[in-house]
Order: structure tokens, then sequence, then C-alpha cells
């Protein structure tokens, strides 16, 4: 460009003074280059000089002749003689026809009418009516897409003047530029109607056509255009009657796709398109999948009844108990098949995972001291990072839970009568939460977990028989047992209102860990009371709303939101209002409304109207939790506003509002979490957060940064995070050391490992950030390297509600973690057993019983909208099942010897034999 190097004047040569070798050679081509002006053109490409045509361009002879011909063909059609019409018009969409050019040359025909056109516009309106005339508002339409720049939509006009049922030969470019063209109609027809400066007009005459163009798109693949034309005019339930077998799955992926990306409720519409597609091609599987979006109970009995298919039934089955999903059989399917049950139960989880276990030879238990691996760190702390303190023992016990949960077998706590256990090493609610880890070591395995519980219950000690009470609602987390022992031991009357408070916590928390996303009724009777007895501590009324809030996740029950309302706003509360736990009585209330997206606006509303410290708080938690997941971007920008605010320290409604921009960042992250592009940007935000924000902003920052991808140690994240774990404000560290744990969780991932031993080292003086360094390190372990916390599952396609909620209520527990976590009610660390599930493809057959097939593991590759049948996973390792898939990671089978019930290799899938392959050998 001429001046460019030349500084802001613009001037093409350098200063004479200074010019070097080298810029004498750069001002001579910019000089050339100043002397060839552009020449002018006029509004048909023809070189202009001082406004007069110049010569034309030259033309090879064929092109030559091709333009005389055309001339003379536009001649004729502008003469009266009316019997030459038809051939002539006939000759000319030959022409245009079997024009070849290149991809981003104009055919030739095409450039040399241009300059005809208006010609042939003022020709046209003078033609009488008939088939003439049509033909010609055929060809009128095609040469309108030269004039395509401007505002004119001719292509359009002259189609719906001409209705011809053979569009497609016209060639795709010109149906797709018809496509854009009845969107860009439709778009001014509604906006001259909103303005009020035109009669309302229908859209009959676009969707017809809209009707045309869809199965010219579906049959070239282009599947994407065609979605894209039906939704621009809210015509997308249509779609069904335009597929076939070989079109539905690649129209379906792509629609599922653009779910994300569409605002509400077109975006329900969308998936319950897709739901019916998939219904009326018998993929069940993919089908239940969208149900569970659609978070609608009604479609999933639908789905599960639609098919007799005893295998069919018993994956579905497996995809519900993943997603914590309860649905009552009837006595028929009972009797017809009795293993059903379990599947739906998760009752063979614990089976399938130490069968994983044993084929990887991990069953031997870890201690603590495996964990930590103290002779890695430096020489210097050395034996003062692992001192026999009660509050070391304790961190040591929770270690011991998570690094072996689910395994049953350890070394501290599950031992010979004749030797002493852990918990007697801690001290008050230390012992409590110690005997709790029996129930995360026996995770999922309610027969045999109750019987190892159960002699803690007879001893003197209160502390030990609350751990116990805790312990029996972890085991069933996830699991439903027909004799529901949960409910007998822990909804008894004398535990619920025992005389120690610890005992009666435990229960109440025990009931919601056990029946979390359950929506189990006998369990309102039980916990309402609690909430509304205004004589209790608010400690316990507040856990009864958080169970309840866990137990009917995502139902938006109102007897519970009632309730908790006329809890906050009863004058005998008053005082207790500004009490830390109540922060969970608003959790317990947003957790109602867990996906329910615009639902949640009512209970929002009401919200506003109560005057309370807590309204605020609790409006931002609720909006947080409805949209989960969603990526929705007004959410995300009423988030940051929040955070933008200044709170006056000196005001007495501080802590209310502190809490508010807390809540707000988690929310950022709790919404954007479910989609890649907006966590890319809340992640960008979280660092001008820190930067710019209050203290209590950035103590939510680094929590927020561990939520948004669980179980998925990102590097850009983690390095932040490391960043963080030295901050002055020692909050801010310590909730950065957790928050690495939760991104690592259950990965082993080394980069990792080695830097937590590093920060067990820096803070060997600090005993509350060395107590959260162990528990990060037990996180990063979890199960030996085998669970995951995501609540994301089925390739990301789902978000579990239930495993969302648990994290939430850890991470709420951790902005104030002084009064929480590091104080005496280290046992809230265990909602994140609701988020604990095995990252596993276990292979079973028709009679569920394993079976070895080789896959192929890799990272996932996002196919939607390619051409053919692309690879759906790239750099992938052959492996034998069971396997271990990490984040982002996919699995197919390597041979067609079996075929996958679910179209998804991930959990439980189960495989039947696949009869062509027998009949091919």
């Amino acid at each position: 460009m001429p001046g460019k190097e030349d500084g802001p004047s613009g001037s093409s040569k350098p200063p004479a003074a200074e010019e070097k070798p080298l810029d004498k050679g750069k001002g001579k081509v910019l000089d050339a280059a100043e002397e060839k002006k552009e020449p002018k053109k006029d509004k048909d490409g023809k070189i202009m000089e001082d406004g007069k045509l110049l010569p034309p361009e030259e033309l090879s002879e064929e092109d030559q002749k091709l333009k005389e011909d055309l001339d003379m063909l536009v001649d004729r059609l502008l003469e009266s003689d009316s019997s030459l019409y038809k051939p002539t018009l006939e000759a000319i969409k030959t022409s245009i026809k079997t024009s070849t050019s290149s991809m981003t040359a104009v055919p030739k025909p095409l450039k040399f009418l241009r300059p005809h056109y208006e010609k042939l516009e003022k020709a046209y309106e003078s033609w009488p009516e008939g088939a003439d005339k049509l033909s010609f508002a055929d060809m009128l339409s095609v040469l309108g897409m030269t004039y395509s720049d401007s505002d004119r939509r001719d292509t359009l006009k002259y189609r719906l003047l001409s209705p011809s049922t053979d569009l497609g030969s016209w060639g795709h470019e010109y149906m797709r530029h018809l496509a854009l063209e009845i969107g860009e109609e439709q778009n001014a027809r509604q906006e001259e109607e909103a303005a009020g400066t035109a009669e309302p007009k229908s859209l009959d005459d676009l969707k017809d056509m809209a009707s045309a163009l869809v199965p010219y798109f579906l049959k070239h693949n282009a599947e994407a255009d065609a979605v894209d034309l039906l939704s621009e005019l809210e015509m997308i339930e249509d779609i069904p009657q335009y597929l076939d077998e070989d079109t539905y799955s690649r129209v379906c992926l792509y629609m599922v796709s653009m779910v994300a990306l569409i605002p509400y409720p077109d975006n329900h519409d969308f998936l319950k398109t897709t739901f019916s597609i998939y219904t009326q091609y018998k993929q069940y599987t993919q089908a239940l999948m969208l149900a569970i979006r659609l978070n609608e109970k009604s479609l999933l009995e639908k789905t599960f009844k639609s098919t007799k298919d005893k295998s069919t039934r018993r994956q579905m089955a497996f995809l519900l108990a993943r997603q914590r999903i309860c649905l009552d059989l009837s006595e028929e399917d009972m009797e017809e098949d009795p293993e059903l049950a379990d599947c739906l139960n998760n009752t063979k989880l614990p089976d399938h995972f130490k069968y994983l276990a044993k084929e990887l030879n991990i069953l031997d238990p870890k201690t603590p001291e495996d964990i930590y691996k103290t002779h890695l760190e430096s020489t210097r702390t050395a034996g003062l990072t692992n001192t026999d303190s009660a509050r070391h023992n304790l961190s040591s016990g929770f270690v011991n839970a998570f690094v072996n949960a689910g395994f049953g077998e350890d070394k501290l706590m599950l031992l010979p009568e004749n030797k002493s256990q852990w918990m007697w090493k801690t001290k008050d609610e230390g012992m409590l939460s110690t005997t709790a880890s029996v129930g995360m070591l026996m995770l999922w395995d309610v027969e045999m977990g109750l019987d190892k519980v159960d002699p803690f219950t007879y001893l003197d000690e209160d502390y030990v028989k609350a751990g116990a009470m805790l312990a029996s609602g972890i085991i069933s987390s996830g699991v439903r047992n027909d004799a529901d022992p949960a409910m007998a031991l822990l909804g008894d009357s004398e535990k619920l209102h025992a005389k120690n408070i610890h005992v009666r916590m435990a229960s109440i928390m025990g009931l919601g860990l056990a029946y979390a996303g359950s929506n189990k009724e006998e369990l309102l009777e039980i916990l309402l009371p609690i909430v509304a007895d205004t004589s209790l501590e608010m400690q316990l009324s507040a856990m009864a709303a958080l169970s309840l809030g866990l137990v009917f996740a995502g139902s938006a029950n109102s007897d519970i939101s009632e309730a908790i309302f006329q809890t906050l706003m009863d004058d005998d509360r008053q005082k207790q209002l500004k009490d830390k736990w109540t922060r969970f009585m608003s959790l317990g209330l947003a957790l109602l409304y867990f996906g329910q997206q615009e639902e949640v606006d009512v209970i929002i509303e009401t919200l506003k109207a109560i005057e309370h410290p807590m309204s605020k708080a609790t409006q931002v938690l609720a909006e947080a939790c409805a949209w989960a997941g969603t990526g929705a971007v007004l959410n995300l920008q009423n988030f940051l506003h929040i955070c933008n605010e200044h709170i006056d320290e000196d005001s007495e409604e501080t802590k209310g509002d502190e809490l508010l921009q807390a809540y707000a960042v988690i929310g950022l992250s709790l919404v954007a979490m479910g989609e890649d592009i907006g966590q890319e940007m809340v992640l960008r935000q979280f660092g001008h957060l820190m930067h710019y924000g209050e203290a209590n902003i950035r103590k939510a920052v680094p929590l927020a940064m561990g939520l948004i991808s669980p179980s998925n140690p990102q590097m850009k994240v983690y390095d932040t995070l490391s960043r963080y774990s030295h901050d002055n404000d020692i909050d801010v560290a310590i909730n950065a050391i957790f928050a690495m744990g939760l991104l690592g969780a259950g990965t082993n991932n080394a980069r990792l490992a080695q830097l937590l031993r590093q920060l067990a080292s820096y803070y060997h003086r600090d005993a509350n950030a060395l107590f959260m360094v162990r528990i990060a390190q037990g996180l990063l372990h979890m199960g030996k390297g085998t669970l995951t916390i995501n609540p994301f599952h089925t390739d990301k396609q789902c978000m579990s509600r239930v495993a969302a909620s648990g994290l939430l209520i850890v991470l709420v527990s951790l902005i104030d973690a002084k009064d929480f976590i590091l104080k005496d009610t280290h046992y809230l660390l265990y909602f994140i057993a609701t988020a604990m599930n095995p990252r596993f493809l276990v292979t079973l057959d028709e009679d569920l019983k394993p079976v070895t097939v080789n896959v192929r593991v890799g990272q996932g590759v996002d196919v939607v909208g390619q051409a053919g049948r692309p690879k759906t996973i790239t750099g992938w390792q052959t492996q034998s099942t069971p396997v271990l898939l990490g984040s982002g990671e996919r699995a197919e089978l390597e041979d067609e010897e079996y075929l996958p019930l679910s179209s998804i290799l991930e959990g439980i899938v189960i495989l039947r034999k696949n009869p062509e392959w027998e009949a091919a050998k």
C-alpha cells in the first residue's frame, strides 16, 4: 500500500538526510505503485476514462462468438415477433446451464447478459401473460443473482412469479442464493409490519418456496442449509417429513449442536423436533438423551415404554441411572425382566467398578503417605508437613476416603476389631468426618457397606454416631435399594430429634445425599417441619432446606419453595437471618429450579419483594442454577454487571452484598461450563476480576475456575491457579489450592501432583493451607485415578443436575472457608459424593455379563456438517475393555463383530452380536 512504510504523513519519499540503501529501493517501488492508479469502471464493470467508456477488454474468439450469440438472442426477445420467444428463451437457458466456469469466476453467459438486464426487465413487463412470460421470469430469476450486492432480491421476486418444479437444474449456488433471499424477504416484511409502513403480508408464499428447496438441500448433503432455512421461517417442526434413513442422522447431529447457540424457547423446539425424529427411526437411546435434556418426565416414560426389546430397555435404564433419574417400573415390567430394576437402580455399579479395578490391577488399598510422597518434598521441610496432630490426622482421613473411594478396602478405617481405628486420633467434629469416610470407602455398595458402618453406631461417642449416620447416607448416594435402608436408618424420628445437634445434622445431610435427585415424596413429611420450625437453630433448618433442594433438584417443587419463603419472611427468624448458615437455605431454594430456565422468573420476582439481606444473593443463585450449563449470554452479562458494583465496607448490609458478588462469579462458570466458547471468554473475564475485583470477588474466582472444568486439568487453567495459590490473601490461596484438586479430580495428573507437593512444603507452617493441600491431593488421586466429578457425561451431551448441585454446595461452603470447611463443618466436603462417578467404559453382553472387546480410544473430533463419514476420533490407541476415558475422549469399536445398543460408548454399554458378521466370515 502506498505510504505504508513512510509514517503518518503518507509522503512517498523518505527524508533525503537519512536515505539508506534499503529505503531507496522501497521509495522507488512505492512511486511506481502510485503511478499505477486503479482505472474507473461503470456499474457493469466496463473501464471508463474521464467518464467515457474505453474499448472493451480483449475477448478470445470463442468468448466473442458467445457474446455475439447472446446479444442476438437478447435482441430477439426485445423484438415484437412472439413466435421466436420460446426457442430464444430455451437457447439462453441452455447456454447458462451448460456453461462451465471455475469456482471463483462468474459463468460467462451471466457476465455477458448482465448489461442487458434492465432492458430485459422492461421487456418482461410488456409481455402478455402466458407460458412464455413464466419462462422469461424463470430466466430473469437466475440473472437476478448478478445483482445480489444491491438490496433488490430479484432472484426471489421472479422465482415467485414463475413457479417451477425443477429448481435444482439451476445448480447449488442458485439454490443457496434463493434461500438467502427468502430469509431477507421475511425479515423485511416483518420489519415493515412492525414499523406500520405496510399491510401485514402472509409468509405462505415464502414457506411454499422453502418447501421446494429443502428436499434439494438434503439430497445434496447440505443439511445445514435446510435446517437454517426452516429455522429462519420458524418451520423447524416440519423437517421430519423431508427426511429418510440416509439423511436423518446428519440432520439430527447438526440440530443438536445448534441448541447451545439458540435462545429459549427455540432451543426446546429444536430438541423436541430432534426427539421426534429419533423416536420415528427407533433410535431410542439417543431420543432418551434428548428427553433428559428437556427435563420432561412424560417424554422419558414414553421413550422407555416405546420398545419391548429387553436389551434396549436395559441400556436406557443404565443411562437413566447415570443421570440419577428414578422411574417406577410396573409389576408387569418387573415380571418380564427382573434384571431391569437392577439396571435402573444402579445396583450393579460397585461390581462393574471393582471389575475395572481388577483389570487395571489397582485393588490394593493406598495409604495417605502413598499420596503425599513426603520423601519427594524439599529436604528443608521434610517431616514438618507430616506431624501427628489431630488436624493432620483428619486430613489423612479425608485423603484416605477420596483415594480408596468405592474400593471397600483401606488401611485406616476398615480394620479388624482388635486394631485401633483412625477416628480416635482426631478430635470432636474431626471424629464425625473421619467416621463418615467409611461411607466413602464403601460408596454404592449398600449391602456390604451398612454392615461395615453398623459397629460404629453402637459406640458411646456422639460424634462417631453422627459420622455413622452420615456414612449410611453417603453409601446410598446414586444407588437405590428396594428395602430403603437409608430411610429406615436416617428418617427415624429418634435420630432426627436426637439431643445431640451433630447426630441430627448428619441424619438430615445423609438423607439429602442418599436420595439426591430422586424426588422422593416421603422426605417432604420428614424434612419440611424442620425447615418451618422457628424454634430450631438456623443450622438445622438450613441443612433440611439444602437436603430437600438436593432431593428435588430441578423439580420446581412448590411446597418446598413456599416453606423456604415463609422461613425467610418469618418475624421469629429475623435475628437468625444474618446467621452464616442462611446461605444454605437460599441454595436449597435455588437447587429446586436447577435447569428450569425461564420458570425461575416467578421466584426471582417474588424474592425482589422481600426486604432481607439474603434476598439479592438468593436471586443470583436461583438464576445461576436455572441457566446452568446453557451458556446463556444475557445471564453472563447480568452477573458481570453485579461484579462491577462497588460495595461500601462500612454499611451494615454488606455481608449479603459481598455474598451476592461471590455468587455472581460462581454463576459465571456455572452458566458457561457447558459451552466451549463461553468457557474461553469467561476464563478471560476471571483474569480481569482478579486484577480489579474486591477481596470478596477475588476469593471466589479460583473456585469458579475449578468449577468450569472439573476433572479436566487444562494447562492454562491450572497454571493460573498455581499462581493464585501463592497469593498474598490467604483466602484466595486456599481456594486456589482446592480448585487445583477439583480441576484434576480423579485424573492422577502428574504435573498437578508435583505442584501440590511443592505447596505442601511452602505452607508447612500454615495449618489451614496445609489441610487444604492435603484435601486437594486426595481429590487429585480420587478412586486411584478412576473417578470423575464432571457433571457432563455421555459425550458432554447431558449435564447431571445432581452432580452439579453437589459441586455447587461444596463451593458455596468454601466462599467463607474459615467459617465452614476449615473450622468445624469439614463434613460438607462429602457433598462431592453426588458428583463422583467412574470414568470407565464397561461392555456387557445381552445377559449383562462382562465381555472383552477391542476399542479405539482417542480425542473426540467435532464432525458436525462435515461431508461423507469422517473419523470421530483422532490420535487413538487400541485397548481392550474395560477402559478408562479421559475428559474429551471417545471410544469406538474396532470391528463390527458386535453392535452397541448405545450410540455413545461411555459408561456401561450393552453389545449385541452382529448377525451379518458371522455370515460374512
